[in-house]
């Protein structure tokens, strides 16, 4: 397997935005793992002994490099190249360049410079930015380690679906939710064949005019003392104008659902927007709803559960996560497991078919107000988030995440641009598997 798409010499594969007759920006598989093997050492390139590699697609036919071990990026700091969390900032964006016979130069955005090697140590390579030229220090052979991540879980039927949240009923039934209409339901009997279903509501609740002509987004659900309970949100894209509703159901089967009005709401004066709303209980059975997308990141606040509602005697809005150098951060979802609560975010830029950027961090607290750190121990209130899932091979922009808790484990439940199919939204799930420190990797 060859770490480029398409075709140009013998020595190399690359796709040529220039010909093979001057250096070019080259675009990377994703689909696989490298080795940075160095020209001019013969040794690969490596932090902390940890050598594998995965290129994130960062826009504009640039990436971020991130460390299959830590899950962290490289990143500039001056002339010294370190590991970091991927904050947003353009320090930790690269572009890789044709330097012919099946080398590459790999340039930071921010400073100009070249990733090289000033001196190795034992048998890697430790990485450095250096200026531009010619010498063997500052080129790349990317060797193919192995895919990136596990392909998603086969799924069947009509599975075009934005920003997925599922349930499972009592009955075995399992229903899929998603952004677009009066929420846009499908079905399964085997959570692999999917038939559309309807949608939730079948006459839209009249306060959603104020905030656009009848387009609900990012339904979160989920089955407490009886009732299936979904929120939703009601914005127009790039304003934070916005609100998070609330509708329950005795089923959860479409047209069942009886909508209990606005649970929360910003406006421009705001610095929060009030989308993307996610529900969790806690172990001492306390309700809470994650939301926030973009301007101050992921706020949270208490839920009274016999209304749905904010809690009468706690009005926090809890400040979760955001990017220090980016607003690009949405989609919360928290999920308690063992003695942890479980932060899973959407990182970049969403709904831009196949150009789109997203992918999916996550850190963790012993308390669900936080504070949330990543697996390097970077506060997510200070930019931190462990990388779990991205781009690789046709699966485009991965995002919009929830996780299902089922009887063969947890399932992350997530959405992506199919680049086999001109870059629309599908369904994807994948297994996840805790490691021995409790941090979750995807299978």
């Amino acid at each position: 397997m060859q770490p480029f798409l398409g075709q140009c010499g013998a020595g190399f594969v690359l796709l040529c935005a220039l010909g093979c007759l001057a250096p070019a920006q080259v675009t990377v598989d994703t689909s696989v793992n490298v080795r940075l093997l160095n020209k001019g050492a013969g040794l690969p390139l490596a932090i902390q002994s940890a050598s594998e590699w995965h290129f994130l697609p960062a826009g504009n036919n640039r990436y971020k490099i991130v460390n299959v071990t830590s899950a962290q990026i490289l990143r500039a700091d001056g002339t010294t190249v370190l590991r970091g969390p991927d904050n947003g900032a353009a320090d930790r964006v690269w572009e890789v360049i044709d330097a012919n016979g099946g080398y590459f130069r790999i340039r930071n955005v921010k400073t100009g410079m070249l990733l090289g090697m000033p001196n190795s140590t034992g048998q890697q390579v430790q990485p450095a930015l250096v200026p531009g030229d010619d010498s063997a220090g500052v080129l790349w052979r990317l060797v193919p380690v192995g895919p990136a991540y596990p392909d998603p879980l086969l799924v069947t039927g009509d599975i075009l679906v934005h920003d997925p949240s599922m349930v499972k009923s009592a009955g075995g039934s399992y229903y899929l939710f998603g952004t677009h209409g009066g929420i846009r339901m499908q079905s399964s009997q085997d959570r692999t064949h999917f038939v559309r279903a309807g949608e939730a509501f079948s006459v839209m609740p009249p306060w959603v005019s104020t905030y656009n002509k009848g387009d609900l987004w990012a339904p979160d659900v989920s089955y407490h003392n009886g009732t299936y309970w979904l929120y939703y949100a009601a914005s127009t894209f790039g304003k934070n104008i916005s609100a998070v509703g609330l509708a329950t159901s005795p089923t959860a089967a479409p047209g069942s659902w009886v909508d209990q009005g606005i649970v929360c709401r910003s406006q421009s004066t705001d610095d929060y927007n009030a989308i993307d709303p996610g529900l969790t209980v806690d172990r001492s059975g306390r309700w809470w709803l994650s939301f926030g997308s973009f301007w101050g990141g992921i706020r949270m606040m208490e839920i009274d559960p016999a209304t749905g509602k904010q809690a009468s005697k706690n009005n926090t809005r809890y400040s979760l996560a955001h990017r220090t150098a980016s607003p690009a951060i949405e989609a919360a979802y928290i999920y308690p497991r063992g003695e942890y609560y479980y932060l899973f975010v959407s990182l970049d830029q969403c709904c831009q078919g196949l150009r789109s950027t997203y992918h999916i961090a996550a850190g963790r607290s012993a308390s669900i107000t936080g504070p949330y750190s990543d697996r390097a121990g970077v506060a997510m209130s200070e930019g931190g988030g462990t990388i779990i899932l991205s781009t690789h091979g046709n699966v485009i922009g991965p995002g919009g995440q929830t996780v299902l808790h089922d009887t063969d484990g947890d399932i992350l439940v997530y959405h992506y641009y199919d680049g086999n199919s001109n870059g629309r939204p599908m369904l994807g799930m994948n297994r996840i598997v805790w490691d021995s420190g409790g941090w979750p990797r995807i299978d």
